[in-house]
C-alpha cells in the first residue's frame, strides 16, 4: 500500500493513504489535533495519579509521545496501551518530525518490542500490540480510551456497536472514550454502550467531536 508524507498546517507530519483517500491526522495541525483531542479533551481531565490509557488506533505514535511527555510534565504513572493491526515500517517512522520534541522519548516508543510491556520513561509503561480492534479481548480496566481508528466511512467495521460495548464494560467507574468523530450514529452507538455523551468543540478544522464518560 502506497503511503505519502505530508506536512500539515501546524508543520507537523502525516501521512496520507491514496488507496483509502485518509490522512493519519488532520491536514489542519497534526500535533495540533492530538493535543486537542486526545490530550486537553481526554487525558488532562482524568484527574488521576495514575492513568490507564488504550489507544484503538497507534499509527504514527503521535498520540503515544504527548502522553508519555504529559506523564512526565504531571509527573504521573501512565500505563498506556496501543492498538495497531498494521504497524508502520521504522523506516516510515523515520520520516516524522515528531522526534524534534523529543528525539530520545520518540525512538524509545518505537523501539519498544511488540506485545510486551515495557517502561519508556520512569512515568510511561508502554504495550503495543498487533490486532484487529475486533480481535482484542480487553483484559484490563481502563480509564481513558483514544478513538483514533479511521473515519467510519473508510472503516465501519472498526466502529460497530459491539465494540463500543466491550470498551464501555472495559472502562473505570470515571472513565472518558475521546475521539474525533462526531457523526449522529456514533454518538448513539457510544451512548447505547452506556456512556453519557458530549458534543465538544473540535480541534482546527472540524465544528464537534465527541466525548463519552463513565458515571
Amino acid at each position: 500500500m502506497q503511503i505519502i508524507l505530508e506536512t500539515t498546517a501546524d508543520g507537523s507530519h502525516t501521512f496520507f493513504l491514496p488507496e483509502m483517500g485518509e490522512h493519519y491526522h488532520s491536514v489542519n495541525g497534526a500535533i495540533r489535533e492530538s493535543k486537542h483531542v486526545y490530550l486537553d479533551a481526554g487525558f488532562k481531565q482524568c484527574g488521576k495519579p495514575e492513568i490507564h490509557v488504550l489507544e484503538m488506533g497507534f499509527g504514527t505514535g503521535l498520540n503515544a509521545l504527548l502522553t508519555a511527555l504529559e506523564a512526565e510534565n504531571q509527573k504521573i504513572k501512565v500505563f498506556y496501551t496501543g492498538l495497531e493491526k498494521f504497524p508502520l515500517s521504522p523506516e516510515m517512522i523515520d520520516q516524522l518530525n515528531y522526534s524534534e520534541t523529543n528525539p530520545a522519548l520518540f525512538q524509545a516508543i518505537h523501539q519498544a518490542g511488540w506485545g510486551k510491556s515495557e517502561p519508556v520513561n520512569p512515568y510511561f509503561q508502554l504495550e503495543k500490540i498487533q490486532t484487529d480492534f475486533r480481535d482484542f479481548n480487553f483484559p484490563n480496566k481502563y480509564d481513558v480510551v483514544y478513538y483514533d481508528a479511521f473515519a467510519p466511512d473508510k472503516q465501519p467495521e472498526v466502529w460497530s456497536q459491539e465494540l463500543f460495548d466491550k470498551i464501555f464494560s472495559a472502562m473505570n467507574p470515571g472513565g472518558i472514550v475521546t475521539t474525533y468523530c462526531a457523526k449522529g450514529s456514533i454518538r448513539r452507538m457510544m451512548q447505547q454502550a452506556g456512556f453519557t455523551v458530549e458534543r465538544i468543540p473540535g480541534p482546527p478544522g472540524k465544528r464537534e467531536m465527541l466525548r463519552g464518560k463513565v458515571l
